[in-house]
């Protein structure tokens, strides 16, 4: 009898041992044994779980592009905008290092769940709105000037008070960017997924603007903004690191860096370019025969073979049958003439 600390009692699990090594006992007859399944643990958030980082920046790039040519067609500024490495940190570290005031904006993606941030520094906008009105786009306002960082590495705007809130026309200023921004990110999204976006709330504090838990991971995508002022800033997109865990898959395999036509057709006339020194050799079949191995192997200098003439030869490429031909004199030389070509599915 099997003991309170065991199921199964010493004897009767050798004897079980025993039948599953003479075969009496059937093993692998239970249902789904082909299934192929991934271990996963529920109690770890591992951030390499699949989202590419480097698609993220492809379609960044892309973003960028369209981004300042839309500012300048409607704030006629043209700032040089680089954007940094897409990083997935903690959203209590990334928040850390930010200082008040700010144009942070809360934002819905759909179909992307969950809620996104767009964090605008003060100088990208004072800096817009200096260049709409004529200015050289170092403009701040009132008698505010930069001072010394409180930190190395602190992009914060200091030298402006926490509390200090945006104007009636800096907020117009700052809607425009934002405006500018979805359709620019929509159209970089678009050979990948189709994108809309939601304007949920603004605040000054982004301490408040809670995407998700100090302890959660997000994504966070800068771009480096400098106009032709000298004034920099930059403009932070953070998407929540469970946003874009579905589309890992989607993110990894099917992300192009460009696409546009421009960019197939360039392609295209790379490879072509490519092979076209290649060098190939041509074998032209003017006809088979067909015969009992006894006999050939009895063949001797004088014996004939037999065989009716196709109407047209075949031409080999690489020794593939590529060509239909007929065979023929050009001058003194032997000479075929392609009259059409052999369908790959012929083969």
């Amino acid at each position: 009898m099997a003991t309170s600390s065991n199921l199964l009692s010493p004897e009767e699990l050798a004897a079980l041992a025993s039948g599953i090594d003479d075969g009496t006992i059937a093993i692998d007859s239970g249902f789904n044994l082909t299934t192929r399944v991934k271990k996963h643990d529920l109690a770890s958030e591992d951030s390499t779980l699949g989202v590419n980082t480097s698609s993220l920046e492809m379609i960044n790039e892309r973003f960028v592009r369209l981004f300042r040519l839309g500012l300048m067609e409607v704030l006629r500024t043209s700032p040089r905008i680089n954007p940094s490495r897409a990083q997935i940190v903690r959203f209590g570290d990334y928040l850390k290092d930010l200082r008040p005031p700010l144009a942070v904006n809360t934002i819905r993606i759909n179909p992307l769940r969950g809620f996104s941030l767009v964090t605008i520094e003060p100088t990208v906008v004072f800096s817009a709105l200096d260049n709409f009105f004529g200015g050289t786009g170092s403009g701040m306002p009132g008698t505010a000037r930069r001072r010394t960082p409180d930190k190395e590495g602190d992009a914060s705007p200091n030298w402006l008070p926490p509390t200090r809130m945006f104007t009636p026309t800096e907020s117009r200023v700052i809607k425009i960017i934002l405006e500018v921004f979805f359709r620019s990110l929509k159209e970089a999204w678009a050979p990948l997924l189709p994108v809309d976006f939601e304007h949920v709330g603004s605040e000054i504090n982004p301490q408040f603007a809670q995407i998700a838990d100090e302890n959660d991971l997000v994504i966070v995508s800068r771009f480096d903004t400098e106009s032709v002022g000298g004034v920099k800033g930059f403009v932070d997109l953070v998407y929540p690191y469970a946003s874009l865990k579905p589309l890992r898959d989607l993110l990894r395999n099917r992300v192009q860096a460009d696409g546009s036509e421009e960019s197939d057709m360039k392609w295209r006339n790379d490879l072509t370019a490519a092979v076209g020194d290649s060098q190939l050799e041509l074998q032209v079949l003017l006809g088979q025969v067909v015969d009992h191995y006894e006999r050939v192997e009895t063949l001797k200098e004088g014996d004939l073979l037999f065989f009716k003439k196709p109407e047209l030869a075949t031409l080999y490429v690489g020794g593939l049958p590529a060509f239909e031909c007929q065979v023929g004199m050009a001058g003194p030389n032997v000479a075929i003439r392609i009259e059409n070509s052999i369908s790959p599915e012929n083969i």
